[in-house]
Parts: structure tokens; sequence; C-alpha cells
């Protein structure tokens, strides 16, 4: 069946058939294949027609001035906008002189496969020329997830008119692709304004090289291509190989047969370096070639089936009686995969790899929603990710000393970890980012026990941000331990004191550092850490401040929130979100409007903290002020939802952070994809409706399945097993998939799962009102 927004429902790929040319930015963005280190968008290989091309490099970056109207001391200088580097995608068709593009002649048939079981693109296009000549198109493309700098397509022309056919092919690699400047910022347009110099090319037989370095960042990448060529009773095949500054080209001009075809493999190797040489890179991306070559198109296909088998063992997701989430959260866990596997000592950007949104930065909703589902999913690739953390660590360092404070401040928005944020409430004062890197650590080296990263990165990691928070807050006269002037994860409201949020993710930090530091004597004496240090950072946290409205029954989300104004829900149209494209800041921060879970959020990472009383109390009283003008905001409240007891709003909100980009609910899936949110989907799942919690490092379930559902399964690593926890008819089942035998709790009860699987009884949840939203902003309703 096909839905209103084109893609067909099916568990195990997103296929669209037929062509909608208004639809391409869109489609680029959901079609993208990336591995963390390579992205490529879901573009035409014959580059034309096109919405948004894009070929990234994981950590590759322009610069450009950060605009001031007025600076101030501490602003950072420079911005970094992801650049788009050589396209190797290309591969221009001409059929008897007339060139392959979908806005000329006729497509008799069209469609295209994301499939995440081999992690390829596949392509079929039927075409008729403008003067009648018919063939047809495959094509298969990937990046893979073994060979880090590798990306193949294997295109196939076959002769639909019953005779002989001349087919030309032009394999390109090229660099300074023409674009359509998405940002607003005349800085941005001019930083990618032929950002690419070249300082090296060569080309022979069926391979190219070339070798480009940035304006003003000064990295250099380079780019690299070879093929092999089949035309199985084909007539007079030519080829020839041309190169200059910003394209590589190889023509194959061949007389295919009636019953014959042309079969182009066309092998890419890409890397890049801010210090490595022309020679060096240049042998870097001929590895590449070779390694690509010996493996053969067909191996390169084994190798992605296997690594993504292993990888679906690990993580996949099962939900009976609704289709269309089912291939909704595939798809979300695939795109996950893909942004986060080979990124390795690079950043997961909030766009991943699919576009050239929020410039390519990295966001703390890296931390706290991609690395969480990768701690349990692809442990990893988490512990990668927070390597580029502590990569860092100098930067953050830096920013700390500027700032007048201790430790590390690590900044909101980066590719390199430098800040590149110039706008000083929602960026510098959203120090919660050091306590979400912290977080990530903690609960990593919980569900790991890897004690070789604690040593290497995590007691350092751990130590920096704790040591920021003792020079960042106070112990009041009354006792109290004071986080103030810093904004919480809701944006709308910036420059609060003791944000419940920001308070009680530091107090974990502070207790993680002084346990890792106890664990770990050696490293902190070498970080110049002493027991009297420690026992400031455990004082500090048993005297964390945390507010509390005695006459509501409820926690502001920061000091004396309660008593501003609530926001005219009922007055705001709907054409008026979100609010921060139609209101003053002034006017958003002084009254009870919440951007995205803030709190709520809270009570997910720190649900130790409060009783089941306050959840409720809290949720309900949050609901009815969030608006949801972040994407970031559904997961967590579909994982509140269920904890309280609402199923149908939290399986409402869970298919709202799933579908967010196949149905472009922000209106800006042109620009990449919402990877935090497709992370969040996996979270409201597996710790909304699998009550999945890892408070204190102790695993535990409290299982529901979504009302009309029949059933749910979920797959996770923890201590180096892999569990399948399935939830039907009011039982669970929890099955060791591998490893060894896991304990966890049970609704409260423990539980040792070793060989045989256990089942155990679900108990009925309680039957609770709807909490109401803002007006307007309530989520679609999956029933």
């Amino acid at each position: 069946m096909t839905d209103t927004h084109g893609y067909e429902c099916s568990p195990w790929q997103l296929l669209w058939r037929g062509l909608d040319l208004t639809a391409l930015m869109q489609t680029e963005s959901t079609f993208a294949l990336s591995n963390g280190h390579i992205g490529l968008r879901g573009t035409f290989e014959e580059a034309e027609p096109r919405g948004l091309p894009g070929t990234y490099l994981n950590g590759f970056y322009e610069e450009h001035p950060l605009p001031y109207a007025e600076a101030g001391y501490g602003y950072p200088e420079a911005g970094q906008t992801v650049v788009n580097v050589t396209d190797g995608k290309i591969i221009r068709l001409l059929v008897e002189d007339e060139p392959l593009d979908l806005r000329y002649g006729h497509a008799g048939a069209h469609h295209r496969v994301l499939d995440f079981r081999s992690g390829t693109l596949r392509r079929e296009t039927d075409w008729t020329s403008p003067t009648g000549r018919r063939v047809r198109v495959r094509s298969e493309r990937l990046v893979s997830f073994t060979q880090r700098s590798v990306a193949a397509i294997r295109y196939e022309v076959e002769p639909l008119d019953g005779s002989e056919l001349q087919i030309v092919a032009q394999s390109d690699l090229l660099a300074n692709e023409p674009i359509e400047a998405e940002s607003g910022d005349p800085r941005v347009a001019a930083a990618l304004e032929a950002p690419l110099r070249c300082e090296y090319m060569t080309a022979e037989d069926y391979r190219a090289v070339l070798v480009h370095r940035t304006k003003r960042s000064q990295l250099r990448m380079a780019a690299a291509m070879d093929h092999e060529i089949e035309a199985p009773g084909g007539r007079d095949l030519r080829t020839d190989i041309a190169v200059e500054d910003d394209l590589a080209r190889l023509t194959v001009a061949v007389d295919v047969a009636a019953d014959g075809k042309l079969v182009l493999t066309k092998y890419l190797g890409y890397g890049w370096s801010a210090q490595r040489s022309i020679p060096a890179l240049r042998s870097q991306v001929d590895a590449a070639l070779a390694g690509a070559l010996q493996t053969g198109w067909t191996g390169l296909l084994e190798e992605q089936r296997r690594f993504l088998d292993d990888f679906w063992n690990s993580a996949d997701v099962e939900i009976d009686g609704d289709p269309e989430l089912q291939q909704a959260l595939r798809f979300s866990l695939f795109h996950v995969l893909q942004a986060g596997a080979r990124g390795e000592s690079r950043a997961i950007p909030g766009k991943g790899l699919t576009g050239p949104g929020y410039d390519g930065h990295a966001f703390w909703d890296s931390e706290t929603f991609v690395a969480q589902v990768l701690t349990y999913a692809m442990p990893g690739a988490a512990r990668d990710a927070l390597r580029w953390r502590h990569s860092t660590l100098d930067k953050a360092r830096n920013r700390a000393r500027q700032l007048g404070l201790l430790g590390a401040s690590f900044p909101w928005r980066s590719i390199n970890g430098d800040e590149c944020s110039a706008y000083w409430p929602a960026g510098t004062a959203a120090f919660h980012v050091n306590a979400d890197i912290a977080d990530a650590v903690a609960r990593y080296l919980a569900a790991t026990h890897d004690t070789e990263f604690e040593r290497d990165h995590g007691v350092e990691l751990l130590t920096e941000t704790a040591r920021l928070w003792m020079s960042l807050g106070h112990h009041d006269p009354h006792g109290g331990f004071r986080i103030d002037g810093v904004t919480g994860p809701d944006e709308y409201s910036a420059i609060v004191d003791n944000n419940v949020y920001t308070n009680l993710m530091a107090q974990r930090n502070l207790v993680e550092a002084a346990a890792s530091c106890r664990r770990h004597p050696d490293v902190a004496e070498r970080l110049s850490v002493g027991e009297r240090e420690i026992e400031t950072w455990v004082a500090a946290a048993r005297a964390m401040l945390l507010p509390y409205d005695e006459l509501l029954e409820v926690h502001p989300q920061s000091e004396r929130f309660t008593e501003h104004a609530r926001w005219n829900f009922e007055s705001t149209p709907a054409s008026a979100y979100p609010l921060l494209l139609h209101f003053p800041y002034f006017e958003l921060y002084r009254k009870q409007v919440v951007k995205q879970a803030d709190l709520v959020l809270a009570m997910h990472l720190r649900g130790d903290a409060f009783s089941p009383t306050q959840k409720q109390r809290n949720f309900a009283y949050y609901e009815a002020i969030t608006v949801r003008d972040s994407s970031l905001s559904a997961a967590t409240q579909a994982v509140l939802a269920a904890e309280c007891g609402h199923l149908d709003l939290a399986y409402d909100y869970l298919g709202e952070a799933a579908l967010v980009d196949l149905q472009d609910l922000h209106g800006n899936v042109r620009n990449g994809l919402h990877i935090a949110s497709l992370a969040g989907s996996w979270i409201a799942l597996v710790a909304g409706f699998g009550g999945m919690r890892d408070h204190n490092g102790e695993l535990s379930f409290r299982p529901h399945t979504p009302p009309g559902v029949d059933r749910i399964a979920f797959r996770m690593c923890f201590h180096g097993s892999r569990i399948r926890v399935e939830t039907t008819n009011g039982n669970a089942t929890y099955t060791l998939v591998d490893g060894p035998a896991l304990t966890f709790t049970h609704y409260g009860q423990a539980v040792t799962l070793d060989h045989d699987p256990i089942t155990l009884p679900v108990p009925t949840p309680p039957m609770l009102p709807r909490p109401l939203q803002p007006s307007g902003r309530g989520p679609v309703r999956r029933a």
C-alpha cells in the first residue's frame, strides 16, 4: 500500500514508487547513505534533476566569521559549516546522444528502495527519451560499514527497444558543485562559495584522484575513483579519462546489443586531514580503492549484509499491529547506525551526514539521545563518540578559562570542539551539556564495564566536568548548593537559577566523578585530584538545591518558574508555531511555555530522584504548557507518559518521534534528518513501553504493550550480553541471545537470565485521565 507521503509500507525497507520531482529534497535526505565517516545524499546518479546535492566527510568544515551587531567578551569568533565535498556519485548517461534527464522524455516505471538489511540504496527506472529510445537503468549504491573510506555504485543500462543502442556513460568526480545556500547568513554563503582549492590531480586508465584544501580552515581532503566495466556482447568499447582542477571524468562509450547491457561498477575512496600531506592523503585513498577492488562489488555487499545482520541481532525492535510504525522504527535505527557506526574520532552531527542542517554541528543530543541508543545497541560506537569528546578536552578547558571557570566547558554546538554558537543564552549558558556528556560516560561504563576506556578517557571527562560545576555553583547561606544563571534543555527559558534538570544532572556528574576517581586513584593522582577535592564534590551533590512548589505540589522547571504568567495558548494560532519565529525571546522567557521537555527529561534520566506521585503530578503540569517546537520533545514525553500510565498518549508521542522525517512534521527534512528524534523513537519504545531504566548502573524493566498493539519486542546489549524482551498477552518474556548470564529486575523482582527464557506477568496499568496539552499542540492520535 502507499500512504499519503509517497512511501510504501514495508517492514525492512523504505520504498518510493513513481516520480515526484517536488519531493526530491526530502527523499534525498531519507534515502541518504552514510557510515559515520562518509555521507552521500540520495541524489540521482545522473546529477540532475536534483534538490540539494551533498557529499560530506565527518568533521570536514569551512570557517566563517560569526555575526555580532556588538561584540562582547567571551563571544566565539568563528563559525564552522559542513562542506559539500567532491561528489563521486555522478554517472551521467547519454542514450543515442540524448542525456537521461527525468524532467524530459517519459519515466514509464520508477522506484527507489533503501534496504535496511542490505545497507544499500537501489533504483530502477524505465525511461523513454524524447525521440522514443527506451532503456532500463538499475543502480545500487553503498557506503561501506566495514571499509570506512569506501563507497561504491553499480550502474546498469539495458536497451528496451529490441535493437542495438549507443550508450555513453560519464563517471565524474566533481568539486565545488554549485549549490544554492540554505543559510540566511551571507557569511556562511560566502564561505561555501567554491570553498575547495585544488592542490593535486591525476588520472590514468580508469582511476582518478583529486586533492583539495579549504581556504580558511585549511583542511585537506582527497577523493578517488576507479571502475570496472562490463559490456557483454557490446561493440566498439571506448574509454577516455580526463582531469582538471575540479573535475575528473571517465567516459565510456559502447554499442550495446539488444539483449545486452552496460555494467559500470564505480569504487570511491575518501579521506581528509588537518595535518597530513598531499602524498599521504593520495596514498590513503589509493589504498582504499585497492581494498575495495580486491573485495569486489559482491564482496562489499556480503560484508555489508554481515555487519547489518549483527547489528539487528543487537538492536532490532518489533511491533505487531502497526506496520507504518514498524517501518519507521527500523528506518530510525538504521539512520542512527549510519550516523555513528564509523564516526570514530569525530562527532555525531545533529543531522548525521544526511544534509547541511545546523551547519553540520553536533549538540548535547548526541550524548543524551544518540549515544544512549548506541550504548545499548552498538557499544563500540558509543565509546568512539565519547572518545571524540575527550579529544576536544583542551579546547573545553580553554573555553572554561576564558569564562573564568575551572575544569572544562564543552561547546553548545561545534564540529571540531570549538564553540560555534553566537547566541549566548542558548549557547554558552547551556552548561548542562557538560553533565550530559558525563551522563553518557557513566551510562556507558555501567553498561559495559569498560575499564580501559574509564582509565584512558572516562575518569578525566568526569573529573573536568565535575570541576566546572564546583566553580559555576556555590553553597548558599542556608547550605544548599546553587547553580545560577544557566539555560536548561528548554530554550524558551534562559539564564535561570537552579534549573532542576541541570542541577540533577550535575549532581550525578559529581557523584560519578567521585566514584571513578576512587576506583582509579593513580589516574586521579595524575589529574591532581585528591581526597579533599573528592569530598567537596560529594558534599555539593548532597546539598544540591532542587526547587519545589509546595502550593502546586510540583517541581518548577527552574526557581520561581511556576510564578510566571502562563502563555495565552488559546489566542495563539497554529500559524504562530514555532513560537521562536513569531515572538521575541523576551516574551517567551517571562512566561510559562516550554519548547521541549526539560523537567520531564530530568524525570527520565534522573527518575531515581522523584517519587511516582511527583512524576504523575509533574508530568500532567508540564503537558499543559509544552508546545514541542523541538523535535527532541516527543520521545521524552512518550517515556514519562508510559511510566505514568498514559499508554495511549505515550503511543501517540512514539509515533511522532519515529515519523518526524518520513512525514516531514517540522517542514525541514530537506536539510537533513533529525537523528536525535530518530534515536528517541527507540528510547520511547524501550524505555517507554519496555520500562527499561539504568539508574545507578542497575538494569530494570517495567514493560507494557501499547493500546491496540498485539506484541512488542526489542533487543539490547548489557554487560557483554545480548537479550531480547517480548511483551504480549499480559506477559513479558526475557531471552538471552548470547553472552553470560544477566541479572536485572522485573517490576522490582530480581531476575537472573541464563540459558532458558523467563516469562513473567505484566501488571495491568492504572487507568488515569489523559492529561491536556496546549490548544492545538497535542500529538496526532495513532488510534
